[in-house]
């Protein structure tokens, strides 16, 4: 397979349209890399640059350290499978993989290996007859991934794939893909606005907003280390709570003050937050680390008001409001709660996160890792 460096790749369309802004990755052999982030961000049109499909304005992009900008896009040893799965109607599953097989001139036994090791893997032999109209969208899925893999790429890029799919079907096709990934052994890049996609398909992701890449790191690493506000709450599902608190100076400590609530925050914390005496920052909770009290905690207790519940069976999100943020707990479904209720939370401060209210930048971890 292959390793993929991307070295300051910006890509600017007619009219000094900014699409990609200086970008830096670099994807090792066999690693499965997943571009998330927001639609717009320049996640495809990175993709799409890769696959040679878009002109690279600046930068470079090497394929196994050979540079790619100018060379063809059926030259780079690259497979791509999209979103609306590009599959040809009159041709039966086994010619829609056979296809570019045999536009290479590819020798007819070759051409069959290749095509029944593919469906054997993808669990399509009983359908290498059929049309895709035949096929139920997941089928149809598969036939674009088979299509890919009969070439032996060096590289395979997915944009956005399950789109397409219902949720169910998505669950079992990010599975699949997964699984691929591991019996393939190979080098994978895969484009997707679902950060449930990123945190489940990826060993590494690739986090970009308003045409630039925000982290990079493994999927837990982002989770519990995100460098700004943006990247804590697009990791994450319910996204991250925020509102705002005021830091203060009580007793020798600094202390985090909402006023109708004062937090503590840890020793670690609250060497960063001495700084910010006097300044409002943005405080960030998870929902799973704003746990229900049934009495008033000690410290950091924060008493609120329900204004909705969602139960899900094996949990209950409750909902209340904090400023103008509309802030979510997840509590355990024996806790009885109703509309209208005040009830108590304290939340796990060590998990807890501030963020300058200017730049947006995670204070507390000032030494992040930083690698584009």
């Amino acid at each position: 397979m292959a390793k993929v460096e991307l070295k300051g790749i910006t890509k600017v369309y007619s009219g000094n349209v900014l699409a990609v802004d200086k970008s830096n990755v670099t994807i090792e052999d066999r690693e499965f890399c997943v571009f998330v982030g927001p639609s717009g961000c320049g996640k495809s049109t990175t993709l799409r640059m890769v696959a040679g499909l878009e002109d690279i304005t600046a930068g470079e992009l090497r394929i196994d350290g050979e540079l790619m900008n100018d060379v063809p896009p059926k030259d780079r040893n690259i497979a791509m499978v999209f979103q609306d799965y590009a599959l040809y109607p009159h041709m039966t599953v086994y010619d829609n993989m056979a296809y570019g097989l045999k536009i290479r001139k590819m020798d007819k036994n070759e051409i069959d290996r290749r095509v029944k090791e593919a469906s054997r893997i993808l669990d399509l032999d009983v359908f290498l007859d059929r049309k895709p109209k035949a096929l139920s969208g997941g089928q149809r899925q598969r036939v674009a991934v088979g299509r890919a893999i009969v070439r032996s790429p060096k590289v395979f890029l997915f944009d956005e794939p399950l789109s397409n799919l219902d949720a169910k079907l998505r669950v079992q096709m990010r599975a699949e893909i997964s699984g691929l990934h591991h019996r393939l052994n190979a080098t994978m890049i895969y484009v997707t606005h679902d950060q449930v996609e990123a945190m489940t398909m990826g060993t590494k992701i690739v986090v970009m907003s308003e045409k630039r890449i925000q982290q990079i790191g493994a999927p837990l690493y982002l989770y519990n280390h995100p460098i700004n506000k943006f990247v804590a709450g697009f990791i994450g599902t319910p996204p991250m709570n925020f509102f705002k608190l005021k830091i203060e100076e009580k007793d020798g400590k600094v202390v985090a003050n909402e006023g109708s609530f004062t937090l503590v925050p840890t020793d670690d914390q609250q060497k960063y937050l001495k700084a910010y005496v006097g300044k409002e920052v943005t405080f960030g909770v998870r929902p799973e680390n704003l746990k229900y009290q049934s009495a008033p905690a000690a410290e950091n207790n924060m008493q609120l008001k329900v204004i909705n519940k969602e139960p899900l069976g094996s949990s209950t999100h409750v909902f209340v409001q904090i400023q103008d943020a509309r802030v979510v707990a997840i509590v355990a479904p024996d806790v009885t709660v109703q509309l209208g209720d005040t009830i108590n939370f304290a939340p796990e401060m060590d998990k807890c996160k501030f963020f300058d209210l200017d730049t947006e930048i995670n204070i507390c971890e000032p030494d992040i890792e930083k690698t584009w």
